[in-house]
């Protein structure tokens, strides 16, 4: 079985298989190599002991405090944070153990329940057993530190290894391994991938002895091929009766630039997190999706202006940006890097009546029922968010739409800033909403039509219109007129800020302000006048919409009032199969680590109002 290199020796060890130790004394041994070789020699020693690794102190231990399922990650400092994710609800679930050791035992193989049952496995020992294959279902062990397979007949290792991205330690010391999985590669934490006594590809062992296990790991990322992609995402249709009306919107939290870095998504190839590779592939998805509406976040300045606001026009978009108000205080080098929401519109189909910045820091701190408030200052004020709200008239049928875009901070201790920064948007939301009530007709629409970059008329803004423009509806409360509220709230299930979405109304004692002081906020708790549902409700909602190795939930959210809007169809989830061996996005198939979501409404028949005659003249019964 000898695939040794010329300066490689072979020695017969006890399981038949060869050394890849160094030929000649003469010859450099690097120090991990001279670790690995230790590592294998005290595997070696004690190969005829049972149960051997729960017998060193603390290898196996009892966990004296709960620990948190998520694993979670520290924050980093500055404008990072942003992408470091933490579960939605912070839940910690109580495990008293977290190590399992079956070396020694003769096993010929192993159940895939152990991989499904016990998934809370920070180490496996199943070393010194007659194994001949790890079955696939070991990917299941995500948070998995501590992998020991050494000394069984293993002849390969399955592709899903590559989803136990926390893995620090795989040791396989002595087996049959003759080549190693290009998932391999997304194990960026590894520091030791033992594999003295296998006969190994030889271009594999010579980067591992010479360069390390950093190495090999990242060769291995780096030559991965794109592979099959997944199957497309379903269309799910709910409703698919004739209507006079239907507006289509695209929800997408991009990744910004910045925030994707070999550290944050280290089992990502450089290749594939660039931005350059990213853009195009993000640009072609909107293009595919073809929404009358597209809300875009974490889009920075110079991408909106140099590559999305250019690109998109060709296909009939117009957008409109804000990014986070830090950019204000930058020099313009800096501001051109910020991030913000980015709001785009089918031009031949809409026209743009109003648009406005909701600015949640500063709205805060100007309101004068918080002045004073220590929180307010400490908590709310520092984090720059932003919504992006645009009021549109359809040019053909006159029918008004109001759409918001917003990203939600992330950081789930600070569950408190996320319903304030909610609570001000619809409050804000609200005022709008009546105010544009009184937004005079749209007289020339056909003026706003088919303009390019800057305004100037595109050619075909000189043909004549085939259709009829429709006069401009209007409205009479804020509640009337059709409402989209799209992006990253960063929230799950159970908290404040979907309850306050949904319900309408969030008690000033709610869990998530944990007693902080928040003005009128906690005195007389957060209402908003909307009837609002998630487009994804049900037994439509996404499996997640945010997909990486320690972080897999729904946060983005398509919402929709009811009284104006019905859901005729949604995007549906990724392939599940797919996922078997993609331990996070982005990857070569999804340039982000959120999903895009995609939702079609038609518009509801509006009552009618009536005039009701009484005795001291005609009232107007105003009807919402």
């Amino acid at each position: 079985m000898s695939n040794a290199a010329p300066h490689f020796t072979p020695s017969s060890l006890h399981n038949g298989t060869q050394s890849m130790g160094p030929s000649t004394s003469s010859e450099i041994v690097s120090e991990h190599w001279q670790q690995q070789l230790h590592l294998a020699a005290e595997a070696r020693a004690t190969s005829s002991t049972p149960h051997h690794h729960c017998r060193k102190e603390g290898v196996t231990r009892v966990n004296k405090a709960p620990i948190d399922s998520s694993l979670q990650q520290s924050p980093s400092q500055g404008e990072d944070e942003e992408r470091n994710r933490a579960t939605i609800d912070n839940e910690v679930r109580r495990q008293d153990w977290d190590a399992m050791d079956l070396s020694g035992q003769g096993l010929r193989a192993v159940s895939p329940s152990l991989f499904s049952d016990y998934m809370f496995l920070g180490k496996l020992f199943i070393d010194n057993n007659r194994l001949t294959r790890l079955h696939p279902a070991i990917g299941q062990l995500r948070v998995l530190v501590h992998l020991d397979a050494s000394n069984n007949q293993l002849s390969e290792v399955p592709e899903e290894i590559g989803m136990l991205v926390n893995l620090k330690a795989l040791l396989l010391f002595d087996n049959h391994i003759h080549s190693l999985p290009y998932g391999i590669g997304h194990l960026f934490k590894l520091e030791m991938l033992g594999v003295e006594g296998n006969p190994l590809d030889e271009d594999l062992k010579e980067e591992i002895v010479q360069n390390g296990t950093k190495a090999l790991v990242t060769r291995l990322r780096e030559s991965t091929a794109a592979g099959s992609p997944p199957n497309d995402r379903d269309w799910h249709i709910l409703d698919d009766t004739s209507t006079t009306e239907t507006i289509s919107a695209l929800s997408y939290n991009i990744l910004c630039d910045k925030y994707a870095t070999s550290s944050q998504y280290g089992y990502t190839p450089s290749e594939v997190l660039s931005w350059n590779y990213r853009k195009r592939n993000i640009l072609e998805e909107i293009k595919e999706h073809d929404a009358d509406i597209v809300c875009l976040q974490e889009v920075d300045n110079e991408s909106f202006n140099t590559y999305f606001r250019r690109e998109l026009a060709y296909n009939d978009y117009r957008g409109i940006f804000w990014p986070k108000t830090r950019a204000k205080t930058m020099a313009d080098k800096e501001a051109k890097l910020v991030d913000g929401c980015a709001t785009f519109f089918k031009n031949s189909k809409y026209v743009c009546l109003d648009k406005q910045l909701i600015d949640f820091a500063n709205t805060a701190i100007n309101r004068p029922d918080m002045k004073g408030e220590h929180d307010i200052f400490n908590r709310v004020m520092p984090r720059d968010h932003i919504a992006v709200a645009a009021f549109l008239e359809n040019r053909v049928t006159g029918t008004r739409i109001i759409v918001v875009n917003t990203h939600i901070f992330w950081d789930p201790a600070f569950n408190d800033v996320k319903l304030v920064q909610v609570a001000i948007l619809m409050e804000q939301l609200s005022m709008l909403a009546d105010r544009w009530t009184k937004q005079p007709p749209c007289k020339d629409k056909s003026a706003f039509r088919h303009s390019d970059l800057d305004g100037d008329p595109s050619p075909s803004a000189t043909e004549e219109l085939s259709i009829e423009l429709g006069p401009s509806m209007e409205y009479s409360i804020g509640t009337q007129i059709p409402l989209l509220i799209c992006g990253d709230f960063n929230s799950g299930a159970g908290s404040g800020v979907l309850d306050l979405m949904t319900q309408g109304r969030v008690p000033g004692k709610h869990a998530d302000l944990a007693h902080r002081g928040y003005g009128n906020f906690t005195r007389d708790g957060m209402n908003h006048p909307f009837s609002l549902k998630s487009a994804y409700s049900g037994a439509e909602e996404l499996s997640f919409t945010n997909y990486t190795p320690n972080f897999v939930a729904v946060v983005d959210y398509i919402w929709y009032s009811t009284n104006t809007l019905q859901v005729r169809g949604l995007l549906g989830n990724v392939d599940p199969t797919y996922l078997k061996k993609v331990p996070g996005f982005p990857n070569y198939h999804f340039p982000s680590d959120h999903l895009a979501l995609r939702a079609e409404f038609g518009f509801k028949s509006r009552k009618e109002r009536k005039v009701v005659e009484a005795d001291f003249g005609p009232q107007k019964e105003v009807r919402g």
